[in-house]
């Protein structure tokens, strides 16, 4: 989990110049984005993470405990340890990032912990014990991966996948480590190592491939004026995987997940601006986007009824 210090509108500077940003925000990052997104859409969530005692460690937790459905219990806080710090200089289609990050230590899943639905695991390192353990109870792991800076994009990476049910790269991930050339090429060489592999495309949306039903499916982005793209690819993994509890067909969960990350996009940082279900009916029922939304506008007028019931 990072701290993510969020740049809006700035390039990045020429040696020995200044630059001025439009605006900037201090948001949870990485880790959190998932986490918070999932949160927001109603899905009881555990962060299984770590931050330091330092001064942006201890915001970072603080902006964590004001967020509903989101357990702390297994956020550990290391004294002495800095905790991950990435500075991003976006504007509304890309963004660079700068990272410090100190190596981290083991984090567990206990024998005893809840049941657990849904967990995302980082499938560019060895997956820790504990996600077998949990995978064998019925748990479905969804693997995700991160931008390599060693330029290796080892195929060690498709070995582990057999410990993984859906894996979600972005475009630039999965074509690296399929050695392949474009985003559909590489859906499809993925599916062949897990059930269902989800290829993100920015603004292009993403494109599915269900190994088991030999299905593609491409969703397209959802046009919104984009101020931050930072963690959209977060946002939609998310969502995505709060629909697993539904009997919603592959095509809705994919609609939903690429609704959420286009959002998401709109202001700045990535859990930040992860949207909730008043949003999502407010957008639905405002721009009446072409296709067909009904089950997730039922879906999200239900739990906005259900919040406003709540409230009174």
């Amino acid at each position: 989990m990072f701290c993510d210090i969020v740049f809006s509108g700035v390039p990045v500077p020429a040696p020995g110049t200044e630059v001025f940003a439009d605006a900037f925000t201090v948001t949870p990052g990485g880790t959190a984005n998932r986490a918070v997104a999932a949160a927001r859409l109603g899905a009881t969530t555990s962060l299984v993470s770590e931050l330091g005692d330092d001064p942006l460690g201890a915001y970072i937790a603080g902006v964590l405990a004001n967020e509903a459905n989101l357990d702390l219990t297994y956020l550990r806080r290391t004294a002495g340890w800095q905790s991950p710090v990435t500075t991003s200089l976006t504007g509304a289609h890309d963004r660079s990032f700068i990272t410090y990050q100190e190596p981290g230590h083991d984090l567990d899943w206990p024998d005893n912990g809840p049941t657990v639905g849904a967990t995302h695991v980082n499938a560019a390192a060895d997956l820790p014990a504990w996600v077998a353990r949990v995978r064998a109870d019925g748990t479905t792991v969804v693997g995700g991966v991160g931008w390599d800076s060693t330029g290796r994009w080892s195929p060690d990476l498709l070995r582990r996948l057999e410990n993984v049910d859906i894996f979600v790269p972005n475009d630039v991930e999965a074509m690296k480590y399929t050695q392949t050339d474009d985003p559909i090429a590489a859906a499809r060489e993925l599916g062949g190592y897990v059930e269902l592999a989800i290829v993100t495309r920015g603004p292009q949306g993403v494109v599915a491939f269900d190994s088991g039903s030999g299905t593609l499916i491409e969703t397209p982005a959802i046009a919104v004026d984009a101020v931050d793209p930072t963690g959209a690819g977060d946002v939609f993994v998310a969502a995505f995987m709060a629909s697993l509890r539904t009997d919603w067909p592959l095509e809705t969960r994919l609609r939903f997940g690429s609704l959420c990350a286009s959002l998401s996009v709109r202001t700045l940082g990535g859990a930040a601006s992860a949207p909730r279900p008043p949003d999502i009916s407010r957008y639905l029922t405002e721009r009446q986007p072409q296709g067909d939304w009904s089950l997730i506008e039922a879906w999200a007028t239900a739990r906005d009824s259900s919040r406003i019931k709540e409230e009174v």
